[in-house]
C-alpha cells in the first residue's frame, strides 16, 4: 500500500488540476493510505513483540531490527501527516505528491532491512542464532564473511 499510493498521488498531480482522472487517482491513493494504516497498527505491535521477546540485544540483528522498527513507524507517522494532508483536497499537491515518495522511498529500505533479517539471518524464521550476527560484537558482519 506504502508503494502504491505514492504512484496514484503522482498520476493525480502529474493529471489536469480539477480533472475526472486526477480526482479519481487522488481518492484512491487515499484510501489505499488508509488501508495501509489499518494493517500498519498491528504489524508494528507483532514486530514491537518480536523485539521485545526474540532479539538478543547489542548484535548485529538486535540493530538492524533496531533500524527496521524506527524506519517503519517514521513511514507510518509519515503516513498519518500525509492523511492529515489530503483532508479537504480534490488531487495531490506538489507537496503532498513529495511526501507521499519519500513515503514510497523510506519504506522500500526499511523493507530491505526486514527483508535482511528474514532472510540474511533467518530471525524467526529457522535456527540460525549460530550465525555471527547473533553474537554480542559492536562490528557488524556483512554477506560473505564470517
Amino acid at each position: 500500500c506504502y508503494v502504491l499510493f505514492p504512484v496514484f498521488d503522482l498520476i493525480s498531480f502529474i493529471g489536469e488540476d480539477g480533472s475526472a482522472t486526477s480526482r479519481s487517482f487522488f481518492k484512491a491513493g487515499t484510501y489505499v493510505a488508509v488501508a495501509g494504516l489499518i494493517v500498519s497498527v498491528p504489524t508494528a505491535l507483532t514486530g514491537f513483540w518480536d523485539w521485545l521477546k526474540s532479539t538478543p540485544n547489542h548484535t548485529q540483528a538486535w540493530r538492524t531490527v533496531n533500524t527496521h522498527g524506527v524506519i517503519m513507524l517514521t513511514v507510518t507517522a509519515l503516513v498519518v501527516v500525509n492523511l492529515l494532508m489530503r483532508s479537504g483536497d480534490d488531487w495531490a499537491s506538489l507537496a503532498l505528491t513529495i511526501e507521499s515518495l519519500v513515503v514510497a522511498g523510506l519504506v522500500s529500505v526499511g523493507a530491505a532491512y526486514g527483508g535482511t533479517m528474514v532472510y540474511d539471518y533467518g530471525f524467526n524464521v529457522e535456527t540460525s542464532k549460530d550465525h555471527p550476527v547473533y553474537h554480542e560484537s559492536e562490528e557488524d558482519v556483512f554477506p560473505g564473511q564470517h
